[in-house]
């Protein structure tokens, strides 16, 4: 049995709160040893882990790592928010009573962490100072190092930031245990796993995973699942799964914000890390902020702010290249102690690859392994075209390795909030950009966001699939709450930010091609949309929205086909009509949906019918 508190003592973890905690978790799951872990510990932890095996050299300060082949994403249906309310019940969150997911998961972590160290990980998911710091402060146990070092990464880890709470114990409870990943049964009826946030209880219980957004606990269970409920519960914040940046007019001194969510494959990330077009980039700076969460509040002059509660990137790789996101290169380049899991690795060069990180794999099999870790030369005539990295292979990297990352990133107050934009991937009927001025109707349009199938979600032919503020896997309370919610935090802002839904993803029906280039020119319809907001441009009404002139874009040195302007800057009557049918169903599913919602719905309506 781990001696706690010796070990605590030594680590100068004073908070009694925490203590406790950490003893009654040592004792269910019979650890031998215990161990607190800060930011500074990360270079010995990393050592530690190449002497294992449990990380491999990827070059100098880059690291590999291999998860379990059946634990390589998360898994929804396994993921359950459970509280003592039944009407936290929603469409999406995968509602259980807490008085039966509290001892189903004690049970199944007693005595799972035998022979193991038992890590205590004291961390904050916000900066220090910040208005939201007593939703912020966590404290994960794990037995696993690898997850430690994510987490080192993912949030701002240490002692200090545990010990001197305003109240010492308002902290998140999270526990994660991984498991006997080979026997656990993943897919099949007798799974053992169990991701579970204990949301009016601020407890969050994992079982079964070493993986990502299953173990690294303080990234979507707390700031997003469980920041989401206590959002909702306090009445103070939102908690959403929004990239933020800046823009800087460098001419007129201007600095903009803007958050926004998008499902996944819906181009998120790439904008989060966008860099200008190179003709716009004497004139204009963008700033990255965060690409995968934002916690919203209404400061005490009126005006909405933003923070990343975030302290690094977790970011897909598959698709990574220099035309894409070489922002995203810049930030996992030798030096940066970027964790990589779940590419191809090769065990004599120490180089990684992934699919789109090249046009071609490399040409010299030797060495190559795939994410499986098998041999990649010595692979099947049947196998050789499988991918050499798993779809949803990552890498992990701080934000201060982000080259254009805003130099108040850090700010505990956060950011002013100009825009709230949604995008889904469609390939008709969404114009390039079209901006709403109207609360109700912004928050309608966030509601009904949705993107075509991939290859994770299968889709009706011109419908989508609906993913309500891209939050729709980590809803954690009713769907019709969440929506008064938004109504009730935005309705408090004297300056309301300017929503707008973008689509990158148009394609010509006829040849295929996308319409829009993408990446860098992104930023023209953001430019459009903070001058709509300035009232420097008019652009032109329509049913669902304001969609720019060809004239208000500003288009210097753009190389697309400004022919295909005329189709990306109009809307689709007859196919906005069909839409509209498909979002009265998806409206229905939800209790308690606020009637400023549904009369948008059918002002929307009603605006088509008479178009």
């Amino acid at each position: 049995m781990a001696d706690v508190d010796s070990a605590l003592d030594a680590a100068g973890l004073q908070n009694e709160a925490v203590r406790e905690y950490v003893r009654y978790w040592a004792g269910v799951t019979g650890a031998d040893r215990v161990e607190v872990v800060s930011a500074s510990d990360d270079a010995r932890l990393i050592q530690e882990a190449l002497d294992a095996g449990e990380l491999l050299p990827a070059g100098e300060g880059r690291y590999y790592s291999r998860s379990y082949y059946k634990d390589t994403a998360r898994s929804e249906e396994r993921t359950i928010v459970a509280t003592n309310n039944p009407e936290d019940k929603g469409v999406y969150n995968n509602w259980r009573p807490a008085s039966e997911m509290k001892p189903l998961l004690e049970d199944l972590m007693t005595g799972a962490s035998a022979g193991k160290t038992m890590y205590v990980i004291p961390y904050l998911m916000a900066p220090p100072g910040s208005p939201l710091e007593e939703f912020a402060a966590g404290v994960e146990l794990t037995d696993n190092r690898c997850v430690v070092l994510h987490m080192i990464r993912m949030a701002r880890v240490g002692v200090d930031l545990i010990n001197n709470l305003a109240n010492p114990d308002s902290f998140v409870r999270a526990v994660h245990v991984t498991g006997d990943l080979e026997n656990l049964g993943q897919g099949t009826p007798d799974d053992k796993r169990y991701f579970v946030t204990v949301a009016d209880e601020r407890t969050i219980l994992h079982f079964g995973s070493s993986y990502g957004g299953n173990a690294l606990l303080g990234k979507i269970a707390h700031g997003l699942r469980q920041a989401a409920y206590d959002g909702w519960a306090s009445g103070r914040f939102l908690s959403e799964q929004f990239m933020l940046i800046g823009i800087k007019d460098k001419k007129t001194g201007k600095d903009y914000h803007i958050c926004g969510g998008f499902p996944s494959a819906s181009g998120k990330t790439n904008l989060a890390m966008m860099l200008p077009p190179d003709a716009l980039g004497d004139r204009y700076q963008v700033s990255f902020y965060g690409d995968d969460i934002a916690w919203l509040w209404v400061g005490d002059d009126g005006r909405l702010y933003g923070i990343n509660p975030e302290n690094g990137a977790f970011g897909v790789a598959k698709d990574t290249n220099e035309t894409t996101n070489p922002t995203a290169l810049e930030s996992i380049k030798e030096g940066t102690d970027v964790v990589f899991t779940n590419v191809a690795y090769n065990e004599k060069t120490h180089e990684v690859w992934w699919e789109g990180r090249t046009k071609q794999p490399p040409a010299d099999l030797d060495g190559w392994l795939d994410w499986k870790g098998e041999r990649i030369a010595d692979r099947s005539e049947e196998d050789k075209d499988a991918p050499w990295a798993h779809p949803n292979s990552r890498f992990t990297t701080q934000l201060d390795n982000v080259p254009n990352v805003a130099a108040d990133y850090n700010d505990p107050h956060g950011v002013p909030i100009d825009g709230i934009i949604f995008g889904g991937r469609t390939r008709d009927r969404e114009p390039l950009i079209r901006a709403i001025t109207d609360l109700p109707e912004g928050v309608y349009d966030g509601l009904t966001l949705g993107a075509e199938a991939t290859f994770a979600a299968e889709g009706v032919e011109g419908q989508l699939r609906y993913d309500p503020m891209s939050m729709r896997p980590f809803m954690s309370y009713d769907e019709g709450d969440y929506a008064a919610h938004w109504l009730k935090i935005l309705g408090g802002v004297k300056e309301m930010p300017i929503f707008a839904h973008v689509n990158w993803f148009q394609k010509d029906p006829e040849d295929g091609h996308f319409l829009w280039p993408g990446y860098r020119d992104n930023l023209r319809p953001l430019l459009w949309l903070m001058q709509l907001k300035e009232g420097e441009v008019t652009g032109r009404e329509t049913a669902v929205g304001i969609i720019p002139t060809k004239e208000e874009l500003n288009l210097d040195g753009f190389e697309g086909d400004t022919a295909d302007l005329d189709r990306l800057l109009d809307i689709d009557v007859e196919r906005w009509r069909q839409e509209m049918g498909f979002r009265e169903g998806h409206l229905k599913q939800f209790d308690r949906l606020p009637e400023e919602i549904w009369e948008a719905h059918r002002r929307v309506a009603k605006a088509l019918d008479e178009a």
